[in-house]
Formats: structure tokens, sequence, C-alpha cells
């Protein structure tokens, strides 16, 4: 503004909150029932939300109506842009500017409402910093208050979990992401740490908000303890600088400490399956290469029937624990599920009715306080005694079963008090009334009743002034600026007697009151007011005590949550024909009739196989072993299911790993520390990266990081480049990973380098197979068996005239091929193209071995 002494004082209170914010904040100011907005702010929410943009005294202004603001927040913030909310922090009394205060600042990563989260998604705020020690992190989903901290020397090892939780909003020091570096060997984890935090809303704060002694201070004081040791974490961690950097921005935020953080855990990547983000991408992990869960592996996998249980299963495949006795207790649960259907069947249908726990205490805890809430505590508790019985019934030799069992706390105490005190049909606003049932408190129930009695008499009185004055249309009517007043039409003025005071005239008439209507209105609002008031205090109790026994809802909600992924594992397993996998801590990989999670489903699916109908997986087996079979080497055609097969492998690996059972007919893993991936082919052109470089870049993670106790796939190294390049770099990558003499990671790759079978003779872990394909008619069948052996040729024409390219390009592509096979390179070509290079005949000697390899 030009000049403040034009402001008006309502407008001098808007600039002194909206000058406390940054440029990036719109600041939603409520002005009785709407939320106004003015300026920037006005002119960009015209924009986003397709509402008026008005002008008021010259200046910019839009509205929206305080009741329908969530709707519109979220908006707000899907849009990128972050929502402080000013609120009225008095009732409005006429001549009088009403207190308003900045109460929440809602930004991507810090929202709570419901209706602004996935409920079967975690919604995490990550904070993350670099130095000379390594990648420090922190993230916290303020939904639900899981905290956890981390640091390690090698970026790569904390970016698989961090790319999993794919969090809503990402802090960092001032001035980064453009300032981050790495040491030269970790330039493939800057580069997936610069992709990382391009997907997603970046807020920068000061550095010194990242310090680890300040952060160590905020943490404890947040979580209200004298130190940290408690949480197996020293005061001088280094992710306890992120850690603090989150809780002071929670603090913001929320305009108030954070109410329910009350533990912080340590993760370790030592202690967890790491799944870089090539892999989780390339194995569609999270989401499909359509960018929605629908064809992922989470999907496939997913029969949970609760929120909370969704979320832990996503936790469960973001970081699988390498804990085998977890692993094995997990998997043993499923099977005990399994043995009684009927039994799980009914557990179901009360764990179904079960509402979100974590976050209605975190809303709760953070005074967001919505009636309706409450009854979500209290249906959940009439659901706990049925389901503790469900779970007995599976008898006491299902013991892992049992121990959940133990685990769920009926709460029958705070249950009974719920169901005595709060209404049936509990309103989502607790100024309307109505929350407390009648009978629950006897001075509510004296104010109600002069409120209905009042009601009664106002009825009363409209009927007895129709009759004294002989006007059948009068009515006694009532509004928040007028009160109570007597309506009279213009046609019937004639009739009003000299009783009546006149109050306001209107369009269609009058506006009166009489002295009894006066002294009634006010024992009615003073009723009423006081009835609010008291409903409020009880309500507020109520909170209080649900409060009280937060830790022990807190834990039931947690054992609900795993009882309904382990049951939900049992009925897939049931569903789809899954084993139960045998864990150990050996090298060998056995799956027999192996399956893919997803395109198994998929190709049931009737809406997705519409135009073929459902059809058959063909199950596969597989055998690694890092002393002996380390290296399956792949050949056949495109089209054949090499790539299928390779992914099923590792899903099947992931699967076992995390405690479900397996799309197959019998399997055993030797525990895996790492899964890596390289298949497909995408460019990274914002980054200036060709699909050949992104390759590399994976490829080069894979052999700088793979352990003899990780499992690779890869799919067609080298494709990217000239075929004598490609084939080099694909030869010195096998002979890279089958360098130890006595071990190495579990490994399979397909290729389309015929030449690369040779190396059978001379790597001696190294196994050769092929998908079976049949010949008929020049045509050929995709068998999809994986067969011991090496495919004899790729049968690329066949597969070009399946994909229908003209009949005259596969019959010049025939003739081509013939002369290249017999190495006469007098093709012909069009007078303007150049002559192809002359075919040379190249050898190469095997790294290990004397023996001449042809590369023809």
């Amino acid at each position: 503004m030009s000049s403040e002494k034009k402001l008006t004082p309502m407008m001098e209170q808007y600039f002194e909150v909206r000058n406390t914010l940054s440029k990036d904040t719109m600041l939603l100011f409520r002005l009785g029932d709407f939320y106004e907005m003015f300026y920037d702010d006005a002119i960009d929410a015209a924009r986003i939300l397709g509402i008026t943009q008005t002008l008021r005294q010259n200046y910019p202004m839009a509205g929206i109506p305080y009741h329908a603001a969530d709707a519109y927040v979220g908006k707000l913030l899907a849009a990128g842009k972050k929502v402080a909310i000013a609120e009225q922090a008095e009732p409005a009394k006429a001549g009088k500017l009403v207190k308003r205060q900045l109460t929440r600042i809602l930004t991507p990563g810090t929202t709570l409402e419901a209706n602004q989260l996935d409920a079967a998604r975690n919604h995490y705020l990550c904070a993350v910093a670099i130095d000379r020690r390594g990648l420090h992190a922190a993230w916290l989903d303020l939904s639900t208050g899981e905290f956890q901290v981390a640091t390690d020397a090698s970026a790569e090892n904390l970016l698989p979990v961090l790319t999993a939780l794919d969090p809503a909003e990402l802090i960092v020091v001032e001035g980064e992401p453009e300032r981050w570096h790495l040491a030269p060997h970790d330039q493939v984890a800057l580069h997936n740490l610069h992709a990382f935090a391009a997907t997603r809303a970046v807020t920068e704060q000061p550095a010194y908000n990242f310090e680890t002694p300040a952060g160590a201070r905020a943490v404890m004081e947040t979580l209200g303890v004298l130190n940290l040791q408690g949480f197996g974490l020293s005061d001088d961690h280094a992710g306890l600088g992120p850690a603090g950097a989150l809780v002071n921005y929670a603090a913001e935020s929320l305009c108030a400490k954070p109410g329910h953080l009350r533990a912080i855990r340590e993760y370790r990547s030592a202690a967890t399956l790491l799944l870089d983000p090539a892999t989780l991408r390339n194995l569609e992990i999270f989401q499909s290469s359509r960018g929605t869960r629908d064809g992922s592996l989470i999907h496939a996998v997913n029969r949970t029937v609760t929120a909370a249980g969704a979320r832990l299963l996503e936790r469960w495949i973001a970081a699988p624990t390498l804990d085998i006795d977890a692993i094995r207790a997990r998997s043993a649960a499923v099977g005990e599920f399994i043995a009684q259907p009927q039994s799980l069947a009914d557990l179901r249908e009360h764990l179904a009715l079960v509402r979100d726990i974590p976050r209605i205490l975190a809303r709760l805890q953070n005074k967001l306080r919505n009636p309706r809430e409450l009854g979500g505590i209290r249906d959940t508790l009439t659901q706990l005694p049925l389901i503790r019985g469900a779970l007995v019934a599976f008898g006491p030799e299902s013991t892992r079963i049992a121990a959940l069992a133990g685990r769920v706390a009926e709460l029958s105490a705070l249950r009974t008090l719920l169901e005595g005190a709060l209404s049936d049909d509990i309103p989502g606003d607790l100024t309307t009334g109505g929350v407390i049932r009648a009978g629950h408190d006897a001075e509510l129930d004296r104010l109600r009743s002069l409120m209905t009695d009042n009601k009664t008499w106002l009825s009363d009185l409209e009927r007895q002034e129709q009759e004294r004055t002989g006007i059948k249309s009068l009515k006694v009517k009532y509004t928040n600026n007028f009160g109570y007043y007597i309506e009279i039409t213009k046609a019937n003025l004639h009739l009003v007697p000299e009783d009546y005071i006149r109050r306001q005239t209107t369009v269609n008439g009058e506006r009166y009151v009489t002295e009894d209507l006066k002294q009634k209105e006010k024992e009615i609002l003073h009723a009423e007011e006081h009835a609010l008031a008291r409903e409020n205090v009880l309500f507020q109790d109520l909170v209080g005590a649900v409060l009280d026994e937060s830790v022990a809802l807190a834990q039931t909600a947690d054992a609900l949550a795993e009882i309904d992924v382990l049951g939900g594992w049992a009925v897939l397993a049931r569903e789809w024909d899954y084993c139960q996998p045998e864990l150990d801590d050996g090298d060998i990989l056995d799956i027999s009739e192996g399956r893919h999670p997803v395109v198994e489903q998929m190709l049931k699916d009737p809406n997705a196989t519409a135009a073929r109908g459902p059809q058959a997986f063909v199950p596969n087996d597989t055998l690694l072993s890092s002393t002996d079979a380390q290296l399956a080497l792949l050949t056949g055609p495109n089209m054949a299911g090499k790539s299928t097969y390779i992914r099923q492998v590792a899903l099947i690996t992931l699967l076992a790993q995390i405690g479900c059972w397996t799309p197959a007919k019998k399997c055993r893993v030797g525990l895996v520390d790492r899964i890596f991936s390289r298949v497909g082919a995408s460019d990274d052109l914002a980054r200036g990266n060709s699909t050949f470089m992104v390759e590399m870049n994976e490829t080069a993670n894979i052999l700088n990081n793979a352990t003899d106790r990780s499992l690779i796939i890869l799919d067609e190294i080298g494709r990217g480049t000239s075929t004598y390049d490609g084939l080099s770099i694909a030869w010195a990558v096998v002979e890279h990973l089958h360098r130890d003499a006595e071990r190495g990671p579990r490994t399979l790759f397909a290729t389309h380098y015929q030449e690369l079978t040779q190396l059978e003779k001379s790597l001696g872990r190294l196994r050769n197979f092929s998908v079976a394909v049949k010949e008929w008619n020049d045509d050929i069948v995709f068998l999809r068996r994986v067969v011991s052996g090496a495919a004899d040729r790729s049968y690329g024409i066949q597969v070009a005239r399946l994909a229908g390219l003209p009949t005259p390009v596969i019959d010049r592509a025939k003739s081509i091929l013939a002369r290249l096979e017999s190495d006469d390179t007098t093709v012909e070509l069009p007078a303007a193209q150049p002559k192809a290079r002359p075919k040379k005949k190249i050898t190469v000697k095997a790294a290990d071995d004397a023996e001449q390899l042809s590369l023809l």
C-alpha cells in the first residue's frame, strides 16, 4: 500500500498477519461466514479455484464460504500453495473490531484434515541435509505421529527409503538443492537426489535450523524428554539436525508445538532390504508405468479393509526388514489365518468397521476437534470385544494370532463413557448442538428443556396472534441480525394491533416485536447460549478422557493394522494359491512354478482382457545360488516373456522378505540385502541424459553397490548404443558380476546378444536359459516357458510381422538378414545411402579364460 493511513482498521489487522507470512503463502482471513483473500492472493485464488474476483476500495478481493473451506484449501495445496488461516478469536459485537489471530498454516506436508489426505497412503514431511559425513534425513507423518531419523555415509543407502516414502514436502537448507554435492563415486546418488527433490514441493529453511545441537534440543522439547537415550539415539546423531528442522516447521504450521509426538525411531539401512529408485520404478512397486496404483505390486497384494492397515502395508514394502525372525513370524501368522477361513471372514467383518484411530488421535491432540471423530473412537471401541473374540476363536494352537490378540486392549470404561455420552447421530459442528446424548448430564437436560419449552411458547404465540389479528399469514421468525420478530405482509398492515413495535421494513412487508416477545427472546437466547456452553464443556471432557487413553488406543490401533495386513495376505494366498516361502540365511533362491503377482491377476481380470478373455499365467522355475548357479543368462525373442520372468523373480523375493506368501508352488529364499534392476528404457532430457546415459548410470550404481547377497535383474544392457559397443559393455558387465572366484550376486541377465551365451564355457557359475517358442509356417508361437540352454536366434522379423509391419518391409528385412547371415555384405541399398560397414569377424579373450570367444 502506498499510504497505510488509508487502511481501514480491519485491513490494518489483515496486514499485521500478512506481513508475518512468506510470499508463497496465501492468507485466508475470516470475515463472518467467509474467508476473504486480498491483493495477489485474491488474484491467484480466482485463477486456481475458479471463483469471482472483485474490487474493494480499488484492491482485488475474493472469498470462499467458511463451511466449504476444506475443499478449496485442498485445491490450493494441490496447486503447490501454502495456506494460512486467520480465524476470529471472539464473537462479533456491533461497533467493535473482532480480534483475529493466525491459527494454522497448511502446507503439502503438514495438512491433517481428513478430506485433504489419502486414507490409504502415508503422508510424510521429510528433511534432508548433506555434508562431508554423508546424507542425513528425518521424516515425519504429522497425521499419525510416526517420526524417524537416519544418517548414512553413503547417500545411495538412504535414497531407497526416501524414494519409497514419497514425501509430500521436502525441507532443505536454504540455497539447496542446487548446491548439493557428493564425492565423485556418488554421482549417481547425486543425480537421484536431484530427481527426488524435483518431483515434490520443496521448502527452504535457514541453515541454523539444521544444526545438530539445536535439532536435538528441539526434538527433546517436543517429545518432553531430557535426553534421547531411551530411543537409542545419542544427542550428536547427525540426523537430529533435519529432525529439529522438521519439528520446528511443524510447530510453525500448527501455530503450536505438535501435541502427539511421543517417540522417534532410528532407521538403519543395514537392517533393511534396499530397493533403489530405479528398482522401485522398474518393478512398479508403488505405481505402474501409467503413474497409478492400479497395476502396481502394492495394489496386487493389498487386501486390507482399514486405512491404517493399508498404510502399514505401504511401510512394510517401503522398508522391508532383514530380521528373519520377524519375517517368519508374519508368514506363520498368515498361515494360521489361512487355516481357518470362516474365523478369518468373521474377523474381517469387524475390522472393516474400525475407524482411522491414529489420524483421529493426531487431530484431537492438535486441537482439531470434530465431534464425529469421537464417534469414530466410540464405534471402534464397540468392535474391540468382538475382534478379540474373533481372534480367540482361532484357538490356543494359533500362537501368532494369540500374540496379536494380546496387544488389543478393550478399554471398556472408555467405551461405556462414550456410548452413554454421545448421540447416535453426531453433527459435524459442535456449535449446532446435539452432540451429547439426552440423559447424560442433568444440567444440559435442564437447559435443553428450557429451549424446548420456549420453542413451544413461540409456536403457541404464532397461533394466538394469528387468531387475535385475523392475519392467517402472520409468522414468528428469527435471524441472527434481528433476533425474533413477527412478520406481516403489506396486504395485512391495516390489521396490525397498536401494541406491535415496528422493527424493520422489507420489500414484502413489515417486521414487528412485542414486549412479551422481546422478553422471551432474552430467555431463549440465554438458554441456548448456556446449553451450547455446557455441551462444549462436556465434549472437551470426553476428548480429555480419550486422550488419557491415547497410548493404549495407539498401541491397539497398531495391532489392528497388523492383523489387517496379515489377514488380508491370507485372503490373497487362498484366492491365488500362494505358498508359504522358506527363508534362511543361505544363498539359494529356488522357486518352483513361480508366477508374476501382478500380471497373473491382470490376465484373469475380465475388464483388462475383454478382447481376448481371461488367460492362464504360465509358471516357471528359478534356481540361483551365489556359489553355484549365480548368473542366469536368458535369451529369446521379444515378446516371449523374458522381462516378465526376471521381474517376477524379483517380486517373489520381495514378497517373501516382507512376510507375505508367494505366487509359486514352492519357494526358498536365502535372505537378500538389496534388489537391483536395470530394465526398460527412458530418457531424462530435463537433465541432459539420453536413454543410454540413464542405462549406464543405473548399471554403474548396481556394479558399485551390489554385494554377494544381492539380487540383480538386468534386461538388454548395452542396447542404447552401437552393436559392438553395446555387446562389449554387456560382456564386460557379465564378467564383472562373475569376477569373484568363490561367489557373487544372484543375477538374471536377459539379452539379445547371442554371443554372450558362449561365456558359459568360461564362467563356471553362468548358466544359459531361453524362453521357448514354436515355429509354424514362418510364424512363431510364444510358449512362455523358460528352458535350459541358449536360444538359437532372436526371431525379430517374425515379431515385427506380429506388430503389423507392412509385408514389403518384412520381405526386404528377410532378404537383408539372409545376406548378413551368409557374410555377404553386398546388400543392395538405395543409392543415396552409404554402403554398410563390412562385417568383421572379431574375437575377444574371456577375462578369466584363455579360450578365444568369437563375437560373431
